[in-house]
């Protein structure tokens, strides 16, 4: 019994400093980082329905000795640890000293997430890896990643958030960049299901897209390059007007670096589509996209949030004050 209470009185205790929360919120962001670059592995391996069932593998808890069935299952593995992650970030925060619940709420809806994304990957194999659950199971490791660089970034902050923004052109500039991105990603998860990486080994039949024929892996692949070009071509001009306006150095390093991984995008795009499509350079490509967007969300943090309006001097006068002079 004395054990016992000893234990509940060290856990009542137990306490982390800022320091160390943002520490372990910078954890957790990488290893939702890496379990992207994991699960892109396993598709370009042709191990997507190394186990065929969810979540047993050939109705086994243990997977067999085949090398798909392995690496399959050392992902779910992986996975499943960065969940562990994501509960222990969630379970911490509230022993941060001074609790802030912004920052509860952020660690919370983590481990939510990779529940839906575990949910959503028992969904893609049982439909056999249709290219829509595919391209859905990637879109939300990327909405995941919002969360968890949202997670670190304001975990960040020491005491009082820091002052307002009132460029409000800069601001809205960086924004935008984030859907525009998310456009680009969309249109690349498209070019990579019409593709032939579909994730399966030799002999097993997967779907893909086909709504142009014979002609929509060319179709997919050029929209998605003209896109990005598009993308490109704003956050450069973002950068341009950074420059000129001397914004925060922090802003404009991270889109510096937008600009830096889009050029290095569009040569390893090249390359891959000259070379048809070899595995390994697509998944450089998928993990280069991935530091991409994880750049863009660092854009928009720097910039921070914006100043509200002034009031007009209309809105300033009382009803009463009105009431009075009429």
């Amino acid at each position: 019994m004395s054990s016992f209470l000893s234990v509940r009185a060290r856990i009542a205790s137990f306490e982390l400093t800022p320091r160390q929360f943002e520490l372990a919120a910078l954890a957790t962001l990488v290893a939702l980082t890496a379990i992207v670059f994991t699960g892109a592995a396993v598709r370009l391996s042709g191990s997507g329905l190394g186990c065929p069932d969810w979540p047993r593998c050939y109705g086994h808890v243990y997977p067999p000795l085949k090398t798909h069935a392995l690496i399959e299952f050392s992902n779910r593995i992986v996975s499943g640890l960065v969940g562990v992650m994501t509960i222990v970030s969630a379970l911490i925060v509230w022993r941060r000293r001074p609790f802030r619940r912004d920052l509860a709420l952020l660690a919370l809806a983590l481990p939510l997430g990779v529940a839906a994304q575990a949910v959503l990957g028992g969904y893609t194999v049982e439909n056999k890896l249709a290219p829509g659950f595919v391209m859905a199971h990637f879109a939300l490791s990327m909405v995941i990643l919002v969360g968890a660089v949202a997670l670190y970034w304001r975990s960040r902050e020491r005491a009082e958030p820091r002052p307002r923004s009132s460029d409000r052109v800069v601001v809205w500039a960086v924004r935008a960049l984030a859907p525009f991105a998310a456009i680009v990603l969309f249109a690349g998860t498209a070019a990579t299901a019409a593709g032939p990486h579909s994730g399966g080994a030799v002999g097993q039949m997967i779907k893909r897209l086909h709504f142009e024929g014979a002609d929509t892996l060319n179709w997919t692949i050029h929209v998605h390059g003209a896109i990005a070009f598009a993308f490109g071509i704003a956050a450069v001009l973002v950068w341009v007007m950074l420059e000129r306006r001397q914004a925060e150095p922090e802003l404009r390093r991270a889109v510096s670096w937008i600009c830096i991984l889009v050029a290095a995008q569009g040569v390893i795009g090249g390359v891959q589509y000259e070379t048809h499509l070899p595995s390994e350079l697509v998944w450089v490509h998928v993990a280069a996209a991935t530091l991409t967007w994880l750049s863009v969300l660092w854009s928009v943090a720097a910039a921070g949030r914006l100043e509200p309006r002034p009031a007009t001097a209309g809105a300033q006068i009382r009803p009463s004050v009105l009431a009075r002079n009429t």
